[in-house]
């Protein structure tokens, strides 16, 4: 999978960077995403964040993490499928806020890459389709995001 990080921050190092791109790739493995899948993530301050929740989600307010995923409609899916061509999949972006990051792994007593490894899986999991808008989807959504996390080695 193509990964495409941009820190507009200038406070992801380049172990944060190496440890992202690894967690998205085991994650794409662990859900069989096609290796000529594209992502981008976004690293970014809390006024930017709160700018995007409340431009596309109408919430003015910090978030940790929004998604944007470009392949929402089952249609795409399948006929992207149906094709086997070589296209790359544009699965989205995710936009994740560093300072929500930090304030977060310190109220949750774990690492700032712990943090940053949830924020990210959560993210890629919206992109393919998951959510936590009924209980069972927040089951279902949850417990794969623990497994990925734990399977790879990032535990609170």
């Amino acid at each position: 999978m193509d990964i495409a990080i941009y820190d507009e921050t200038n406070q992801i190092n380049e172990k944060n960077k190496t440890m992202m791109e690894a967690i998205l790739q085991f994650s794409a493995k662990k859900l069989s995403i096609p290796e000529n899948a594209e992502i981008s993530i976004s690293v970014v301050e809390n006024d930017k964040i709160r700018e995007i929740n409340k431009e596309y989600r109408k919430k003015d307010a910090v978030t940790d993490v929004i998604s944007f995923a470009l392949e929402d409609d089952e249609d795409i899916f399948m006929t992207l499928d149906a094709l086997d061509t070589d296209i790359p999949r544009d699965l989205g972006d995710i936009f994740l806020s560093y300072d929500k990051a930090v304030e977060q792994a310190t109220e949750y007593g774990h690492s700032f890459d712990r943090e940053l490894g949830f924020l990210l899986v959560h993210g890629f999991l919206h992109l393919n389709g998951y959510d936590h808008m009924t209980e069972a989807d927040e089951k279902e959504m949850f417990a794969l995001q623990e497994e990925i996390l734990r399977e790879y080695g990032l535990t609170r």
